[in-house]
């Protein structure tokens, strides 16, 4: 019997610093995430930043809670809800930290009597801290409790036609009726070494090409599993379907962490001087994400407004991300039935 398990990436329990430090914790232990050795990692992590960011990130949480919950668990049951709706097949719901679990999502499907598991990651782009580490942790939970299960993955969509129209269609109804100079796409951020780590090849990858990626244009095997390919791919299928022109989009990446080069060039760093280069009206797309979560709702449409507004900006366009929109889950309805 055939099933899916919708994968995203999970929030924490609740808003208070405990539940924060617990969900940090899985989430920055992971050696997909921060991959340094263990015992580097356990001193980075739980010697320094989970004494101080839990209760930062705890109040940033609380900025965007709703009251039924995270957003981006609410927006993922939606999403799991109607995708359910929509098809026969058996679906369940997983994040990768947090709950509930890969593995309470697989002995869901696992008590429905499903044995062949279609897993979609909800990443547009492959990337080493996200795709690779759902199935990584996936693989390893079904040799030691499901080995009667076969799994099959829904490679990074970050290119396909029917998902590019979801995103586009959505930018352009959302900016109906407003008046903007430019619109920023900003990306969730990746140290470069992941880039290079992702490198098939071994050789291709320039992570730290930020002004003319020539590697991302020259074709190669390599942009399989590279992120900031992927990136750049979404924003030129985005702009030919909207008919942008050169002037009129850029692309940034956002969320970095101090310490190692992270891809560039920065959001926060252009909201801070598109103002005095004439941009005043700024629209940003966030086409990492499918879900809106703590990285669009707080850091670009408060954080992010705010420091565009304060360099003297006037007008600040956050666009949400796709969510549960009817179209997204036609897309995906059809890639689950083919």
């Amino acid at each position: 019997m055939k099933g899916v398990l919708l994968v995203n990436l999970g929030s924490p329990a609740s808003t208070s610093t405990k539940d924060v430090r617990k969900y940090l914790d899985e989430f920055l232990m992971d050696e997909r995430v921060i991959d340094a050795p263990r015992w580097l990692r356990t001193i980075l992590v739980r010697g320094i930043i989970l004494n101080t960011r839990p209760k930062k990130s705890a109040k940033a949480y609380k900025k965007i809670w709703w009251d039924e919950g995270s957003p981006l668990i609410v927006l993922s049951e939606r999403l799991l809800d109607k995708v359910q709706k929509k098809t026969e097949l058996p679906v369940s719901l997983a994040m990768r930290y947090g709950s509930p679990s890969i593995k309470m999502g697989l002995q869901e499907l696992h008590d429905k009597g499903v044995t062949d598991v279609l897993i979609v990651p909800l990443y547009p782009q492959h990337a080493m801290a996200t795709t690779d580490t759902i199935l990584v942790l996936a693989e390893e939970l079904r040799q030691a409790f499901f080995p009667q299960m076969k799994f099959k993955h829904i490679p990074a969509f970050y290119h396909k036609k029917d998902y590019i129209k979801v995103l586009a269609e959505s930018i352009k109804n959302n900016l109906e009726g407003k008046e903007w100079d430019k619109i920023l796409f900003s990306y969730h951020g990746i140290p470069e070494r992941h880039v290079r780590k992702s490198d098939i090849t071994k050789s291709h990858c320039k992570p730290n090409d930020s002004v003319n990626f020539e590697c991302c244009k020259t074709s190669s095997a390599a942009h399989e599993f590279c992120y900031k390919h992927q990136c750049y791919e979404t924003t030129k299928q985005v702009v030919e379907y909207l008919d942008l022109q050169p002037h009129q989009y850029f692309v940034s990446f956002q969320s970095r962490l101090a310490g190692d080069p992270w891809l560039q060039p920065y959001t926060d760093k252009l909201l801070e001087k598109y103002p005095e280069e004439g941009v005043k009206k700024l629209a940003v797309v966030t086409p990492a994400f499918v879900s809106d979560c703590l990285e669009t709702l707080e850091e670009i449409a408060m954080e992010g407004k705010e420091e565009f507004l304060k360099a003297g900006g006037e007008a600040f366009y956050a666009i949400p991300c796709i969510n549960d929109s009817d179209a997204w889950v036609d897309v995906l309805v059809n890639w689950i039935e083919e």
